[in-house]
Parts: C-alpha cells; sequence; structure tokens
C-alpha cells in the first residue's frame, strides 16, 4: 500500500509564500507519476501542479509563473513552492502518485494513491 503524507500548509497572507512537502512511501518518487491537486470548500478538486519522469511539468493557468513543482529523489519527496499566494489559492491541498508514466497529467484520474491533505489559508 502506498503512503503519501503531505506537510507545510498553514495561514499566509496575500503575497506570502508557502512550501508544500509529500512523503511518499513505500514508492520512490522517481517511479511514479506525481501531482499536487487542491479543493476548495464548494469546489471541485482540481489539478494544481503535475511533474512527469522526464522532468517534464505542467501547471494549472490560476498558478503559472508563482508555484513550482519538484522531486527530489535523493530525500524521496515532492514539493511545492508557493509564491504570491492570493485568496483564492485557499484550499486542501493534496498530494497524488499514480502509475509511472514520462509524462505529466492534471487529471485526477490518472491517480491512484491521494494523501490526506494540508490546509492552506491565504488571508487579504
Amino acid at each position: 500500500q502506498v503512503q503519501l503524507a503531505e506537510s507545510g500548509g498553514g495561514s499566509v497572507q496575500a503575497g506570502g509564500s508557502l512550501r508544500l512537502i509529500c512523503t511518499v512511501f513505500p514508492y520512490t518518487v522517481d517511479k511514479c507519476r506525481m501531482a499536487w491537486f487542491r479543493q476548495a470548500p464548494g469546489k471541485e478538486r482540481e489539478g494544481v501542479a503535475a511533474i512527469g519522469d522526464d522532468g517534464s511539468t505542467g501547471f494549472a493557468d490560476s498558478v503559472k509563473g508563482r508555484f513550482i513543482i519538484a522531486k527530489n529523489v535523493a530525500k524521496n519527496i515532492l514539493s511545492l513552492e508557493m509564491n504570491n499566494l492570493k485568496s483564492e489559492d485557499t484550499a486542501m491541498y493534496y498530494c497524488a502518485a499514480g502509475p509511472f508514466s514520462i509524462d505529466w497529467s492534471l487529471s485526477s484520474g490518472a491517480y491512484t494513491y491521494w494523501g490526506a491533505g494540508t490546509q492552506v489559508t491565504v488571508s487579504s
């Protein structure tokens, strides 16, 4: 059973930054497709950022230029660096992992395993 655990969420003022971390066990981050999703109250879960095994990345239009996704193979973690945060970024953020794939995907159907989530709250 693959286990994902997110950390790093919290409360921040608009314009601030946060870095989310996802630890993975027993898979290694270089052997699976990975992404970050988020879900705000009353809204559907949406893909935020994804990374393929070739290092290619994809982002939702709403976060392009502000968020960075990365894998650290040595530490076996997935990270999401979030800069210039806006109130509309407030949501529960989830780490997701799926079968190995070269390319990235922001579709939730591409992922099999999910973490419990970490809350990000941005105040204006």
